[in-house]
């Protein structure tokens, strides 16, 4: 069946479910819009399947054409790639997916920097809460929170990040010592590693019923935290922002035991060792977090 069907019809495909529209796909293609739905009626009836459900102004993939578009969209957008490396033209994409807390809190921010010092490429940014499936050619690199599942990949633990209680400045004026936090509301994180029982026991005290406001992600607490309505126990880290603007202080600095821990960490297939522009990426976080570069050439 393969060899039935032309490249021609993939592309005018790939281009139509891209844009959703066969007039967009023909301006794109140098066709007519007439050209480019003959050539993906013909892949239908090659395929024996209805790949999109068409109407008088607008046209819809089926479940058929979804599917088939996961497939084409990520080999048009390797192929791209690959002739663009090749003819050294254009940016190179980084496809990045991250932790949602570390996207939100520490890298989006930082983006500029790296785009500025590293012109040539260009970085496709995804935050959620899955794991990046490098199998399925999506994305170059991410950065996980916890221990990462992938198999196959290398993995780069990213310096260790400091956990305290943070509060907003008004709040932080009637926190002197660990225990004064027992009266406090206390802010949770749901998925952090590190919780309030932990740290009360790191203090040397027992820690006591926690009825206050439960989130299900670090930049959450942190928000909220930042407009007074409780104590989170957050990485300084992700704070970073909150912390130099003052908008969040740690009123127990030098008075408390804070916990050390690797929350964070970048993973990318082997294969992806020698890409420039995933080594560079990967190269440029790491630096920034004043760790060593992890995947420099050998």
């Amino acid at each position: 069946m393969l060899s039935n069907v032309p490249i021609s019809a993939i592309r005018a495909f790939e281009a139509a479910a891209r844009t959703g529209s066969f007039r967009d796909a023909a301006n794109e293609l140098h066709l007519t819009p007439s050209a480019v739905s003959h050539a993906i009626r013909k892949l239908e009836d090659t395929l024996r399947t209805v790949l999109f459900e068409r109407s008088a102004r607008s046209v819809r993939l089926t479940p058929a054409g979804e599917n088939l578009m996961r497939h084409t969209g990520a080999a048009f957008d390797q192929l791209r790639r690959g002739l663009e490396e090749v003819a050294a033209r254009g940016p190179q994409l980084v496809r990045v997916h991250s932790a949602p807390s570390f996207a939100a809190q520490w890298l989006a921010p930082r983006l500029a920097q790296f785009l500025a010092a590293y012109p040539k490429l260009e970085v496709r940014l995804a935050a959620s809460t899955d794991y990046a499936r490098f199998s399925n050619d999506d994305f170059d690199i991410d950065i996980v929170y916890g221990p990462p599942r992938a198999e196959g990949v290398e993995v780069v633990p990213l310096p260790e990040e400091t956990v305290t209680p943070l509060c907003s400045p008004a709040l932080a004026k009637s926190i002197r010592k660990p225990a004064d936090l027992v009266e406090q509301t206390l802010i949770r994180s749901d998925v952090k590693q590190v919780q309030w029982h932990q740290w009360f026991t790191a203090n040397g005290l027992e820690a006591p019923a926690l009825h206050g406001m439960r989130f299900d992600r670090s930049f959450l607490a942190i928000a909220t935290a930042a407009e007074g309505l409780g104590v989170a126990l957050e990485s300084t880290l992700l704070a970073e922002r909150e912390l130099a603007s003052g908008r969040l202080v740690a009123p127990l600095a030098g008075r408390a035991t804070d916990i050390h821990y690797v929350g964070h960490r970048l993973i990318y297939p082997r294969a992806s060792r020698q890409r420039s522009a995933v080594r560079a990426f990967a190269d440029w976080v790491v630096a920034q977090l004043g760790g060593e570069a992890p995947i420099s050439p050998r």
